[in-house]
């Protein structure tokens, strides 16, 4: 069931989203070479508390973290470790969650630590743009199919690839909420958006094959091929406009 929001819940989801989009940009400043991806969680469950708020995915379905922090091939979903050092070079995927008022918000980002590859820096901004990309199409009237489509598009026409196994979602109330939202598809099929919809939208996007497996801590996804992978995330409304990114700070967008 997907649930339409009324102005006063998004008014809640706005400050949700906030908060979140302030803890993904803690995060993102947090990454430099000898920094643990358990430290980058300490910052964003510190980020988020402090705000009188509670960290999404902190025992969500058993998680043990704050934040997926994920490295290099690492797709999503990646459990914080004290053991997991970034290195000058590597691309790092933070996904945070923050849940206030009653309402969540989610959001994502690839921050590059140090200087990188000249393959990372496309993929890093390719899976952003994909983002924006797909958003030209989350407007009243078209199919959720056609934010898919138009990702897949543009990804495929720089190179890379999709992500199938994994998908956004309807946020709210509940961090995971009806309906899906594939990175991929054909235009004109799936449910017709509606104003006071809100979905998360988030690219998953590979250098090589969009296959995908799951290690046996039963949480990291990596890519089959062990090439580099991007994430790129953000809470929107439907609105009778322009798609409101809710995940923002002041208007801004990391």
């Amino acid at each position: 069931m997907i649930h339409i929001k009324t102005e006063k819940e998004l008014e809640k989801m706005r400050v949700a989203g906030r908060l979140t989009a302030i803890a993904r940009k803690a995060a993102a400043d947090a990454v430099k070479p000898g920094v643990t991806t358990w430290e980058i969680d300490r910052i964003v469950r510190k980020t988020i508390e402090d705000a009188g708020a509670k960290p999404s995915f902190l025992g969500y379905g058993g998680f043990p973290g704050s934040a997926c922090v994920s490295l290099n091939d690492q797709v999503i979903h990646g459990i914080p470790s004290k053991h997991a050092v970034v290195k000058e070079g590597d691309i790092v995927k933070v996904d945070v969650g923050a849940y206030i008022g009653g309402f969540h918000g989610d959001c994502a980002c690839t921050v590059p630590c140090g200087e990188v590859s000249e393959e990372a820096k496309k993929l890093i901004a390719v899976t952003r743009q994909s983002f924006f990309e797909g958003i030209k199409f989350a407007r009243e009237g078209y199919r959720v199919s056609d934010i898919g489509a138009a990702v897949q598009a543009y990804v495929e026409a720089n190179g890379f690839s999709v992500v199938r196994d994994y998908v956004g979602h309807g946020v709210g109330a509940a961090l995971h909420e009806s309906p899906e939202v594939p990175n991929y598809g054909k235009p004109g099929h799936g449910i017709r958006l509606q104003r006071g919809m809100v979905i998360a939208v988030e690219p998953m996007v590979n250098v090589g094959v969009y296959t995908v497996k799951v290690l046996p801590d039963g949480w990291t996804v990596k890519t089959r091929d062990g090439k580099l992978s991007a994430h790129y995330e953000n809470t929107i409304a439907i609105t009778d406009g322009e798609p409101e990114i809710l995940t923002n700070i002041d208007g801004e967008v990391l």
